[in-house]
């Protein structure tokens, strides 16, 4: 009985070694295959930065990607949402795991005296004519997504199941994720089960990769208030209700909604980007509108904030003599909502786990969460069970950023026109965490 039992005992041995080893793909062979993919990958960003497209207008980029991952053996799908694209690639049963960029740029002119620096026009939603700029890093995060695809194709027999990369459009107005969604992207493709996502970081080091327990980025609102008042001559006052003076306590009353409404070690921002009202010195006028960003992490902060918004309004108003008839009305543009971006538990512990042990626990880093919005956010409300994950990587150079920490020149943000991330810097490390990612999702045990 001994025999057969060792036999067969050797026979699994022999059958498991190689799945064991291409579940822990060697770093160096890792490394020095996206290396040999980098001078084609930065031609590709080089391209895609100095021929950036708006919001869900990004046709001639959409094509590069789709042609891209064709070649490399994706069922792919373009105009999904507009101008999505949705490649699959079925490798045995599974999970599921989709891969997200976004592929828009933002309508302001770039000043970081690249050689290749965009000066690329075109017009927004609003019909607004205006320079256009990859400010925010999407051109690293579209090289990257293709550097992924190509390890993903090639290590092939490292993994099962089916792999979803989807490039999105429209992340910068809160369209594209929501367009797709609303496009079948989770009936008409294979449904996942996890879905991954990086951004380039502005405040970490080219090459350390970021993460967020939990909440990562924030519930986005874009509130407009009309505060009417009654009009009249500068002169006479008393004859009006002032919609100035009313906008004034408005904007003075809202600081308590975060101040002292909300638990101090709750999390949120209600800030007034613009105050419109007048014509003429000596005119007062019957109304001033206000714009409102309001952020926040759970959805119950997110409904106190709106609420209590509505309720200074027109308590100000009531307190102004400000007739029922000319209360002050508050639009929560809900079309342009952006939920938060959660990471979840388990995802999130097995994929940092394997960064450490893959990059060293030196080039991971825990991260605070951050107040900017983020429609990647959707795919995980749109699918009850699904994980998620986005992760940073870091873009400053690394000599700028010390110089930073030691009292030098403040370090631009993102959408700053002097963004310039290390390109090369953050595509070849997102590629390769990326695939770490996806192979510890997909990998086969």
């Amino acid at each position: 009985m001994r025999r057969p039992f060792l036999a067969l005992l050797l026979g699994a041995a022999v059958l498991t070694a190689p799945l064991a080893a291409a579940d822990a793909q060697p770093v160096q062979a890792l490394r020095q295959a996206i290396s040999g993919d980098m001078p084609e990958l930065m031609n590709l960003y080089r391209d895609l930065h100095a021929h950036p497209e708006l919001s869900m207008q990004e046709t001639r980029s959409a094509g590069l990607l789709a042609a891209e991952v064709r070649r490399l053996g994706f069922t792919v799908t373009e105009r999904v949402g507009g101008t999505g694209v949705v490649a699959v690639l079925e490798n045995g049963p599974g999970p599921v795991l989709l891969l997200r960029a976004d592929m828009d740029a933002l309508p302001m002119e770039e000043q970081t005296g690249l050689p290749f620096a965009s000066r690329a026009r075109g017009q927004t939603r609003e019909g607004l004519d205006t320079f256009i700029a990859h400010s925010c890093g999407h051109d690293t995060h579209m090289a990257a997504w293709v550097g992924v695809a190509r390890r993903m194709a090639a290590l092939r027999g490292q993994w099962r199941g089916t792999l979803i990369m989807v490039a999105q459009p429209g992340e910068e107005t809160s369209q594209g994720a929501k367009a797709m969604l609303e496009d079948g992207l989770f009936t008409r493709f294979p449904r996942p089960a996890y879905a991954i996502a990086f951004h380039d970081s502005a405040t970490l080091p080219a090459g350390m990769i970021g993460y967020s327990d939990g909440p990562a980025l924030a519930n986005v609102d874009s509130v407009d208030m009309v505060v009417r008042g009654v009009g009249g001559h500068g002169a006479a006052p008393h004859t009006t209700r002032d919609p100035i003076v009313l906008a004034s306590r408005i904007v003075t009353s809202l600081q308590t909604l975060v101040s002292r409404e909300l638990d101090p070690l709750d999390s949120a921002v209600v800030t007034v980007g613009s105050f419109q009202a007048g014509t003429k010195h000596n005119i007062i006028s019957d109304e001033a509108r206000l714009l409102i960003t309001v952020r926040s992490y759970t959805p119950e902060i997110r409904r106190q904030l709106l609420d209590g918004i509505a309720r200074i309004a027109r308590g100000e108003a009531i307190a102004a003599g400000v007739p029922e008839d000319r209360m002050p009305t508050v639009t929560v543009r809900e079309a342009e909502a952006t939920p938060a971006t959660v990471n979840t538990d388990g995802l999130t512990r097995q994929t940092v786990e394997r960064f450490r042990a893959h990059f060293g626990a030196e080039r991971v880093e825990r991260m605070r969460p951050v107040m900017a919005g983020e429609d990647f956010g959707r795919f995980r409300l749109a699918a009850p069970g699904l994980e998620s994950l986005i992760f940073w990587v870091g873009g400053v150079p690394r000599a700028r950023w010390e110089a930073a920490q030691n009292g030098g020149p403040p370090l631009p943000s993102l959408h700053s026109p002097f963004w310039a991330p290390e390109a090369e810097t953050v595509i070849s490390t997102a590629t390769e965490a990326m695939t770490v990612a996806a192979l510890g999702v997909l990998g086969r045990r």
